[in-house]
Formats: C-alpha cells, sequence, structure tokens
C-alpha cells in the first residue's frame, strides 16, 4: 500500500494596500490629496501611542529634479516638515518631508537634471521597512511566498510588486534608513501602518502587522 503525503506551503502573499494609521483621517485626506499619493494608501483613525521613529518610509520615484520639487512644494504647502531639502547626491536628486500624521515620505529621482518639464506623475511607490537583520526578515517573507527582485546580501532586499501600479515592498537596516531620512533611529510603540495581505494575517519579525486585505 501507498502511503499519501501531504506537504503543507505558505500560503503565497504579496503586499496588496498600505493603511496608514492617523489621528485625524479627514485631515489626513485632505494633505494626501493635495501631496498627490491618495489613491495609494488608505487611511485609518487610530490613537496608538508612537515615540520617535516609526522604523519605515514611503518613497516616490519621479522623472526628474523639477518633480522632486513639485512633490516637495505640494506636502510643504498642505502643512508637511521637511528633513531633507531637496538636493544632488550621489544617486541623483531627492527630498524628504514629514507629513503632518508623522509619515516620512521620501521623493527621489535617478536623473540629476530635468530632460522635460515637472509633472505630476509617479513612476513607481516604494515602502521601505527598516529592519534588525534584513537577511532574517528575507527569508521571512520568502517563506511567506513573497519572490525577491532585488538583493545586496545584508543592507537591501526589494520584492517583486504583486500587480502592476502596485506599492512596492522592500527592506532596509532600520539605522540606515534613519540615517537616510535624517532622522534618530530610536522609537517606540505602534508603526502606525497596516500592510494589506493577498493571504491571511500574520506580523513579521520586526512588528509590521499585515491583514487580509479586503
Amino acid at each position: 500500500m501507498v502511503m499519501a503525503t501531504t506537504t503543507l506551503t505558505a500560503a503565497h502573499t504579496s503586499l496588496a494596500s498600505v493603511t496608514l494609521e492617523v489621528a485625524d483621517p479627514e485631515s489626513a485626506r485632505r494633505f494626501y490629496s493635495a501631496f498627490g499619493v491618495d489613491t495609494y494608501i488608505h487611511l485609518r483613525a487610530s490613537e496608538a501611542r508612537s515615540t520617535g521613529f516609526r522604523g519605515f518610509t514611503l518613497a516616490l520615484t519621479v522623472s526628474g529634479p523639477a518633480t522632486v520639487d513639485g512633490f516637495v512644494a505640494a506636502a510643504v504647502e498642505a502643512g508637511a516638515t521637511v528633513l531633507k531639502p531637496a538636493a544632488k547626491s550621489l544617486w541623483g536628486y531627492s527630498g524628504v518631508v514629514r507629513a503632518p500624521d508623522g509619515t516620512i515620505w521620501k521623493i527621489a529621482t535617478s536623473a540629476k537634471k530635468d530632460i522635460g518639464p515637472a509633472t505630476r506623475e509617479i513612476d513607481e511607490m516604494v515602502l521601505l521597512l527598516g529592519v534588525e537583520n534584513v537577511k532574517a526578515t528575507r527569508q521571512f517573507y520568502v517563506g511567506r511566498g513573497l519572490t525577491v527582485a532585488k538583493s545586496f546580501g545584508g543592507k537591501y532586499t526589494e520584492f517583486a510588486p504583486g500587480q502592476a501600479g502596485s506599492v512596492k515592498l522592500a527592506l532596509y537596516k532600520r539605522r540606515a534608513l534613519a540615517k537616510d531620512l535624517g532622522v534618530p533611529a530610536d522609537g517606540t510603540g505602534s508603526h502606525r501602518i497596516v500592510l494589506g495581505s493577498t493571504a491571511d494575517a500574520f506580523t513579521d519579525p520586526d512588528g509590521f502587522a499585515w491583514e487580509t486585505a479586503a
């Protein structure tokens, strides 16, 4: 008699949505509409305690420096605080702002010169999670069914997006991410972000919560 065997594997997961937990959803909705990213995120009311660095940033990749300047200006006009003024760097041109709800946003381009007029178009949005151990957390997500698109050892990992036009997920060393954003790395309490999963709910090794997306 041949015995049947069953192999259990983790459900295939991909990032389906990003929900920011904010104290005042209506005010946050007005800000993100003016900033130009309201179609990429969801908002939820929360008074969860959170101090210091929340351990993540949302990064916009755009076409050129003038577009970076436009997004930074729109954010500031709507109430954001500049953490790093837009400037040239080794990798291109970028600026960092903190939204009124506390979420940190980075706007960047690999182009150091404009080859056309400024637009309000976003080429790509990436959710960067600051983690203690990139390799271990990468392995955790691979075990959940995510596919690695780019990996640079224990420094950075980017996963393949779940669908065209969706937010990409990437991992970066927490302290390196904080340094890049111009903020202290220390922080406690809620991350104030919930990731929507195409599979079941879970929490990753760094405390980032995933829930089954509606």
